[in-house]
C-alpha cells in the first residue's frame, strides 16, 4: 500500500480463470487505481497455478504478493483431529485462505484506512455470494458483475491479453489445492494421471483421517483407494465421455478454445457451491 494513498485497493488471485480476468479488466479499465494483487498460498497448489501466476505478473507489470498462512495445511489438519475438510466443514478455506487475508488487511482497517477488495463474481453467477465484510472500513466490489461480464467475456479478456487459460484447464476446472474435495471423479482420475505424487499424498491424508474416525473421504461415497482401481477408473472415464458426447450434441464448440475440451467440468456435472477464495 502506498503511503500517499488514502484508500487501499486489493485484488485476490486464486490462480484460476475469473480472478485473472478481473485483474486484466481492472488494469485495462482502471489504470488510475494502484491495486495490490495477492495470492494466498496453501502450499498444496498445482504447479500449473504457480506457472500461470508468473505469466500474469508479466502482464500486470508488478509482483503478486504471496500471503502464506502462518500455519500450514498439516498444522490445521492436526488441530482438526486429522478430519479432512469437506463441503460441510470447510476449515481449509477458513484457515488457509480467509484468515491470512484478514490478518493482512486488519492493521490498515483498524488504522482507519478504507480497503476496497475486488472479487471475481461474474454477471452470470447470481447464485454466488462474495466474501462478507465484517469491518466497516472494508468494502467489497464486484466489477465483472457490475459490467455484465459473463464466462464468455472472461475468456475474451484472457485471450485478448495474450494470457489464455491456466494449463490445468486442459484436465480440470478448479484451481486451489491438489486434493480439493469439490473435484469430480474424473478430475481425481486425471490428477492421478498428471500428478501421481499429489494423488498419493491425498491418499495418505485420507488413510490417516479414516483411522482417526473422520466421516469424510476426499471423493464423496468412496475412498481414493477404491476410486483408483482399474475397473472403477475405466467406469469413470466412460461416464465422462458419455456426458461429454451428450453435451457436445447440444452446444457449439467455443471458438476461443478450439484445441481444448469443449466444456468445463461444471457444465457437465453441474455447478458446485465452491469457495470463492480458492476457485475464482
Amino acid at each position: 500500500m502506498s503511503d500517499n494513498q488514502a484508500d487501499w485497493h486489493v485484488l485476490g488471485l486464486s490462480g484460476g480463470r475469473d480472478s485473472a480476468a478481473l485483474a486484466v479488466y481492472m488494469r485495462q479499465n482502471h489504470p488510475e487505481l494502484e491495486i495490490d494483487y495477492f495470492f494466498t498460498d496453501t502450499g498444496k497448489e498445482l504447479p500449473e497455478v504457480y506457472e500461470f501466476l508468473n505469466r500474469l505478473e508479466g502482464f500486470l507489470g508488478k509482483p503478486i504478493l504471496r500471503l502464506n498462512p502462518d500455519r500450514d495445511f498439516d498444522f490445521w489438519l492436526k488441530r482438526y483431529n486429522d478430519f479432512l475438510p469437506s463441503a460441510q466443514t470447510r476449515w481449509c478455506t477458513r484457515m488457509l485462505k480467509l484468515r491470512p487475508f484478514e490478518q493482512w488487511v486488519r492493521p490498515a482497517l483498524d488504522d482507519g484506512t478504507r480497503v476496497f477488495s475486488y472479487v471475481a463474481i461474474r454477471a452470470d453467477e447470481e447464485y454466488r455470494e462474495g466474501y462478507s465484510s465484517r469491518h466497516e472500513n472494508l468494502a467489497i466490489r464486484l466489477p465483472l458483475k457490475d459490467a455484465g461480464i459473463n464466462k464468455e467475456g472472461v475468456l475474451e479478456l484472457l485471450y485478448g491479453a495474450g494470457l489464455g487459460l491456466p494449463s490445468y484447464y486442459e484436465w480440470r476446472t478448479r484451481s486451489g489445492c491438489t486434493f480439493c474435495f469439490f473435484q469430480q471423479k474424473i478430475e481425481w482420475v486425471r490428477l492421478k494421471d498428471r500428478h501421481p505424487e499429489a494423488f498419493e499424498e491425498a491418499k495418505a491424508y485420507e488413510k490417516t483421517a479414516v483411522e482417526h474416525g473422520s466421516p469424510f473421504t476426499w471423493s464423496q461415497g468412496e475412498s481414493l483407494v477404491e476410486l483408483e482401481r482399474p475397473q472403477r477408473v475405466e467406469q469413470i472415464r466412460q461416464d465422462h465421455q458419455r456426458r461429454l458426447a451428450r453435451m457436445r450434441a447440444k452446444l457449439q464448440p467455443n471458438p476461443l478454445r478450439p484445441d481444448a475440451e469443449v466444456l468445463d467440468i461444471d457444465d457437465l456435472y453441474g455447478q458446485a457451491k465452491v469457495c470463492l477464495a480458492c476457485h475464482k
